[in-house]
């Protein structure tokens, strides 16, 4: 299918979430860090108020944007996720949970759920990143309707820049590059969730596949031992200036809160916590 069919067919819209870490920093922990509770709302039809868990918050916002099912990507142990969302009904959503065995990163992670993204308008969002506003994907997907794009990145002003991917832009405001994890920055950016189409999906795989290859077998055959955490950062810095259509949306009013340390975690709890 040609990138320009590509970008005018409606798609169906589906979310997609990463939930192979162990959260060591955060351990040790009495759930998956997906499922700890952080803050209180309406859970269902069940009545008044429950603990609402870290992945409630992105899901309840994929659904706002239309996604009627969400691909759950584990690793092995944290059954403890299909175990609390079930088939997906608190949240209106159907939801599949899929396997990874590979540890070589998030885009590794996602790639198992592509022969389920063909054709399909993915919203990618980190299950322990709590973000407002609440239309953040219905934003994300206006820009990439009337762009024509085939990814538009969430931008929000970074918390701790040395922690995130950081986004440089040229002087059009386009996204020019990705500087992840800096030791010392004066960017100011970072992208913390992100919508694509099929065209980036593919674009992904083979960015997975080449490294693959490259990180499982040196010159003689022989499997390589060492290798370096990919991140989705990496696949976006590859995909800039290719023939992909990139674009963003910032959120100049809109917080986020990564709760993948002790003190973040913290602060979302008190962020969230019932007012008196």
């Amino acid at each position: 299918m040609r990138l320009t069919s590509l970008r005018n067919k409606s798609l169906e819209c589906v979310g997609l979430i990463p939930a192979a870490g162990t959260a060591e920093r955060i351990s040790p922990l009495p759930c998956s860090k997906e499922i700890f509770p952080i803050g209180f709302g309406e859970i269902g039809k069940r009545g008044g108020p429950r603990p609402k868990v870290a992945a409630h918050h992105l899901l309840e916002k994929m659904r706002l944007a239309g996604a009627k099912r969400a691909y759950i990507v584990l690793s092995k142990g944290k059954w403890d996720i299909p175990a609390y969302f079930g088939g997906g009904a608190m949240v209106d959503m159907a939801i599949a949970y899929l396997l990874t065995e590979l540890p070589y990163g998030v885009p590794f992670t996602l790639d198992s759920a592509v022969p389920f993204l063909t054709d399909k308008q993915v919203l990618f969002g980190f299950p322990d990143i709590i973000l407002q506003p609440d239309d953040v994907y219905l934003r994300l997907l206006d820009k990439m309707r009337a762009a024509q794009a085939d990814l538009v990145l969430g931008l929000y002003q970074a918390v701790d820049p040395q922690k995130m991917d950081m986004v440089a832009f040229d002087a059009d405001d386009a996204i020019s590059g990705i500087d992840i994890k800096p030791a010392r920055t004066d960017l100011r950016w970072t992208w913390t969730i992100a919508v694509w189409n099929a065209a980036f999906t593919r674009f992904m795989h083979d960015f997975v596949g080449h490294e693959y290859q490259r990180i499982t077998t040196t010159a003689n055959g022989q499997s390589r031992q060492n290798y370096r955490e990919w991140f989705v950062g990496d696949v976006i810095r590859e995909a800039i200036g290719s023939h992909l259509k990139i674009d963003h949306v910032k959120f100049h009013h809109g917080t986020y809160i990564d709760i993948g340390s002790p003190e973040e975690m913290q602060t979302a709890v008190r962020t969230h916590a019932p007012k008196r």
